[in-house]
């Protein structure tokens, strides 16, 4: 437990020691790099800001996490089972994948004028879904034939066998798309929040110190939300090893 704890800890530490050795070094002003003892005061000053933009950033970006595994899990399921549907959609879900987000920002923010909190959910969901539904469609298409021959010559149903078989050898493919789909979606929820005029959360609080050439605040943001991804990123993993922990080797 100390390891698990003591080492990323420490590893923190150094980034941040390196980080205010290099501007210490090159002697740059905080209006061109701010180091990390800059960043205190920023917390301070505008703590309430924080507390708040960070909540709304957070919501958003697990209700578009949330959606993008329903989403996802049951695009990943259709391909999944059926050879049919897995041609029919993986270029669509290819081809969807690699237009850029940035882009979609302002189709989205138009069509659906004024529903800041609502765009802002959709593209956290839209950039987070594809590893999903990719990681169970391989999950379950690549299920050994003979578990299901044995269950099938045993009576079992479908559901049966999803559920004894295909569900569990899915899990750690679900949780390794699931701890990469936590990081793109708070980059979907951030683009919204600094590009749209109306946004509100964390990105909004950057593109406000950007305009006040607040360069403290600007990197504070950026640390909050490094935070707040690892924080997302380790409850990811909490629940892995409720769910999944079975997978996961022992390490010499």
């Amino acid at each position: 437990m100390l390891r698990q704890i003591g080492i990323p800890v420490a590893s923190v530490l150094v980034f941040l020691g390196l980080w205010e050795l290099l501007v210490w070094v090159n002697g740059w002003p905080n209006f061109k790099m701010a180091s990390p003892s800059d960043l205190p005061p920023a917390y301070i000053r505008y703590w309430e800001l924080f507390l708040v933009m960070g909540w709304q950033t957070l919501w958003r970006t697990v209700a578009g996490l949330a959606l993008a595994v329903l989403v996802g899990t049951a695009i990943g399921m259709i391909i999944g089972f059926s050879r049919i549907a897995r041609d029919a959609l993986y270029p669509l879900l290819v081809g969807f994948n690699a237009i850029p987000k940035a882009t979609l920002v302002p189709v989205i923010s138009l069509i659906f004028i004024g529903q800041h909190d609502f765009n802002t959910v959709l593209m956290a969901f839209m950039i987070s879904f594809f590893p999903i539904a990719v990681s169970v469609g391989i999950g379950l298409s690549t299920l050994e034939p003979e578990y299901r021959d044995i269950l099938r010559s045993l009576g079992a149903s479908r559901f049966t066998i999803f559920r004894k078989i295909a569900l569990p050898k899915t899990l750690p493919e679900f949780f390794g798309a699931l701890k990469v789909s936590v990081t793109l979606a708070f980059i979907g929820t951030n683009l919204v929040e600094i590009v749209s005029p109306h946004g509100r959360g964390l990105g909004a609080l950057f593109k406000s110190g950007e305009t006040n050439g607040d360069y403290p605040l600007m990197f504070a943001v950026l640390i909050a939300l490094a935070f707040l991804g690892i924080v997302l990123y380790y409850a990811v993993v909490y629940l892995e090893k409720i769910f999944a922990g079975w997978a996961e080797r022992p390490q010499s």
